[in-house]
Parts: C-alpha cells; sequence; structure tokens
C-alpha cells in the first residue's frame, strides 16, 4: 500500500504507509514520522550539551561550512572542523538503502542547475546562520531571530511551490552505473580516514592536510565517537521516513497534507523540552550565540535559501540521506553547497555575531534573482 505525493524530478515522497516487498516501513507511517523527529529534537541539544556550539547541536549548512574549511577550502580559522555528523548523515542513509533493497545509483538532468541551486543554498543559510534544522533548534533554544529565519523559510519554499505549479521541473531521474551511488559516500568515507589519520592536535590550527579551529564554533565539538554514532543512526531513520524540512512545507501549502508537517512540529517540540531540561533554553533577541540581529536579511537569507531548496527538490539533510541512496543529483548539490560554503567565506558573504558580512546582502539580492530565472526558464510548456 502506498500513498505519495507528486514531486519534482522524477522522485517520491512517502506520506503514510509504505511497503518495501512485503514488510511495512514502519518509519514512513505518521507515527514513525513524529518518532524521527522526535528523536532528531532530542539528540541535537544533547550534542550541544556535549560540546557542539550553542544552538547548533546538529546545523547541516554550519557543519558542511566547517567541513569545508577543514579541506582549507575557505580560511575563516573560527569555522574549521571535520563534522562526523555529516559523514553519519550520508553513511547511514547508505546503510539503511541497502538493508532494505533502496539503494537506487540515478541522475537526472542540468547538474549544472543543482550546482549552482546548491551554493546559492548555502550563501543564503550562512547570511542567515543557519540551514532549516538549526532554524528550529534556535527557536527551541529561544532565539527570537529565528522567527524570522523560519518565516523567510516559509516564504521561499512558497515561491518554490508556484513554480511547482507552474510546470517547472528539472527533469526526471534514470538508472545509472552503481559506482555513481557510491561517489559521494566513499567521498565522505575518505574524509572521515583523513580525520583518523590526521586527528585535532591540542592548541594546534593544522593537522596534517587538514585544519582545525582552536577558537570559536569549529573548535566546539562533542566527542568523535558520539557525533559519529548520532549521524548514523539519524541518516539510517531519516532515510526511512522521508525526513525534510523543505518537503514538510512544500506538501502543506501544495497538498495541505501534514504527513512531513509532523516530524518537524516533533522536532521543535522535543528539542524546547530537551532545552529545557538541560538548562539551554534563554529567550532572547540578543546575545544569542553565532546569531545576528539584522532581521530583514535573516528574513531574505532565507527565502533565497527555501527557494533553492524547493527549486532543487529537498532541504539539505534530506539532500545528504538521497545520496546516501544513491542519487547523484543530490551529490551535485551537496557539492555545490560545499563550494557556495567556501564563496562565502573567502568573498565576506557570510554573516557573523556582527551582523551581515560586507557583501552578503548583495549576494542575497544576487541569488534571488539567479533562483527566480531558473525557476521562470525551467518550465515545461504545456502542448
Amino acid at each position: 500500500m502506498v500513498c505519495i505525493s507528486e514531486e519534482q524530478n522524477g522522485r517520491t515522497h512517502f506520506n503514510r504507509e509504505v511497503k518495501v516487498g512485503n514488510t511495512k516501513n514502519l518509519f514512513a507511517t505518521r507515527a514513525g514520522i513524529i518518532s524521527v523527529g522526535a528523536l532528531i529534537g532530542v539528540l541535537a541539544p544533547l550534542l550541544q550539551k556535549l560540546g557542539n556550539p550553542g544552538n547548533m547541536g546538529i546545523c547541516v549548512a554550519c557543519f558542511e561550512r566547517d567541513i569545508t574549511g577543514a579541506l582549507g577550502l575557505h580560511r575563516a580559522a573560527v569555522v574549521q572542523y571535520m563534522r562526523p555528523e555529516i559523514i553519519g548523515f550520508v553513511l547511514g542513509s547508505l546503510i539503511a538503502a541497502y538493508i532494505f533493497k533502496e539503494f537506487r545509483p540515478r541522475v537526472g538532468s542540468a547538474p549544472i542547475v543543482r550546482f549552482v541551486l546548491g551554493a546559492f543554498a548555502m550563501i543564503g543559510a550562512l547570511v542567515f546562520l543557519g540551514c532549516p534544522w538549526r532554524a528550529l533548534l534556535r527557536l527551541a533554544a529561544g532565539d527570537g531571530n529565528a522567527i524570522l529565519g523560519l518565516a523567510g523559510l516559509a516564504f521561499g519554499v512558497w515561491i518554490g511551490t508556484l513554480f511547482l505549479k507552474g510546470g517547472y521541473d528539472l527533469g526526471r531521474t534514470a538508472k545509472t552505473y552503481t559506482s555513481v551511488g557510491w561517489l559521494l559516500p566513499l567521498t565522505m568515507l575518505g574524509l572521515l580516514v583523513l580525520m583518523i589519520i590526521f586527528p585535532q592536535v591540542e592548541g594546534e590550527a593544522q593537522s596534517g592536510v587538514l585544519f582545525y579551529s582552536v577558537k570559536g564554533p569549529g573548535s566546539m565539538h562533542a566527542p568523535l565517537t558520539v557525533s559519529l554514532i548520532v549521524g548514523l543512526l539519524i541518516g539510517f531513520l531519516a532515510q526511512r521516513s522521508r525526513f525534510c524540512t523543505m518537503g514538510a512545507l512544500r506538501d502543506l501549502i501544495l497538498f495541505r497534507q501534514t504527513h512531513l508537517f509532523l516530524g518537524l512540529i516533533a522536532f521543535a517540540v522535543f528539542a524546547f523540552i530537551t532545552n529545557l531540561a538541560l538548562k539551554q533554553f534563554h529567550p532572547a533577541f540578543t546575545n544569542q550565540p553565532v546569531s545576528h540581529t539584522m532581521h530583514l536579511w535573516n528574513f531574505g537569507g532565507m527565502v533565497v535559501a527555501g527557494l533553492a531548496f524547493a527549486l532543487a527538490g529537498g532541504c539539505p539533510g534530506r539532500q545528504l540521506f538521497l545520496a546516501g541512496e544513491g542519487d547523484g543529483d543530490a551529490a551535485v548539490f551537496v557539492f555545490g553547497m560545499i563550494v557556495g560554503a567556501a564563496f562565502s567565506h573567502n568573498f565576506g558573504l557570510a554573516s557573523s555575531p556582527e551582523g551581515v558580512g560586507p557583501h552578503g546582502i548583495a549576494a542575497v539580492v544576487i541569488g534571488l534573482l539567479v533562483c527566480l530565472f531558473i525557476g521562470f526558464t525551467m518550465r515545461k510548456k504545456s502542448v
């Protein structure tokens, strides 16, 4: 029994019960998606308690930015660390996909478009200072600035749904070589090996080929083993449940379906409860960790990110999980985000607690124009 909503690019979202062979996917039920959201909502604040940055137990955009810095692709010394959570997301999804026979190597069309969307999604997220997951975590910890970010995210996704209703389509996916589906997981495995070969040395900014922050958010992290296990678990469960923040908003707007949205609600509620229990809830707009109060650009940055996510078919977390199950299109988006992170810090686009970077406002405007250009020009015309 399968109940699905339409999704661009030939993919499907499972919205109620899904059977894989003769086995029902319990995580794709309503109770399942709520359970997965609740678990992530508990684990993220716990990672913060164990050492991850404030209000940043898990942030896909920020963590990919830190990985970019660890590889030396940007030289912002305060945000350089090989985040094991991201590696775990991809490998956990890969494991789940193989166990349940859902590893399907596939690619579609317009790879350059997906790459550019990934880059501008990252640029917009770093103007706000967080991905959709971190926006929810910031709100659950009392950061009022997250309200503007979430509003911008929803508005950007809403614009994306208008393009979807107008025929926007990047093309259907097609089966490809198994090696294509393995490339991003192997890349992540290689990054983990590098981290083991060149571990962080106390007080040193570089260990072999990797860079490590000695101060700032990049220097704050939970133990490697704990972070990796949490990443593997979330990657496994998210692949099974199809957990996606952008998909939740898109399905709610387009189809009035609340299935994925219930997972987001559970995520936020349980993160709030966990923060209260851990004494990490501090309601205010000012003096929040890794946050700024330029409200218009908190909103604007996430408008660009939300629109890019909608046009690409998934939030940054979902793109990692899709890549883990063999989706080459999602892998291209991920690499686009990594390059976007390098551009953000090399060219003064990223924000800091002091406010938007010197060229961040221009980047938001350009990003919005580029996404609108893609949306308007890639619509299938009815015959």
